[in-house]
């Protein structure tokens, strides 16, 4: 805590008596529970904080935009998600769409996966469809060990051509 030192009088002298300048008093301020509170929060922040790894994802993108990718239309399959969040996909070259749900998705992708190990996914989103839609997908195919797809915007064609399968 704190403490004061107090010189005191050496006592009666009698007529001898001098006058003495005041002895100036010494305060000493005792840090040792400031130090202790302050290791007690830090130890509390530190225990408390959770340590958790970043969720990112990593993409690789082309060197340029000028790099073409020849993929057979055997291998390609094309997913469109719409501004409803309705899902669907055609496979290869075909231009018929089928519409599927996101919980039967994960089944899909991996039925396809074991039909066609070289297998290509291409993501067309409407640009007003929610962002947790993209994510889904994209988790999905994480899920089912797809790490070959490419995302891309929904064309005006992509769109009339949605709007005949519903």
């Amino acid at each position: 805590m704190a403490g004061a030192d107090v010189g005191g009088d050496s006592g009666g002298r009698g007529k001898h008596k001098k006058k003495h300048a005041k002895r100036r008093m010494n305060i000493r301020i005792d840090m040792t529970p400031m130090v202790d509170v302050a290791f007690l929060l830090l130890t509390f922040f530190m225990l408390t904080t959770v340590m958790r790894k970043q969720q990112t994802m990593e993409i690789n993108l082309p060197p340029n935009n000028i790099t073409k990718v020849d993929i057979a239309q055997s291998n390609l399959m094309t997913i469109f998600v719409d501004d409803n969040n309705n899902i669907f996909y055609s496979e290869g070259s075909e231009k018929t769409t089928t519409k599927i749900d996101l919980s039967a998705l994960l089944n899909f992708f991996k039925s396809h996966a074991q039909q066609n190990s070289k297998l290509v996914i291409l993501l067309k989103f409407d640009r007003k469809s929610k962002y947790h839609m993209m994510v889904d997908v994209i988790d999905q195919l994480n899920v089912a060990e797809l790490n070959r797809f490419s995302i891309a915007p929904l064309t005006d064609a992509d769109k009339t051509a949605l709007a005949k399968a519903i």
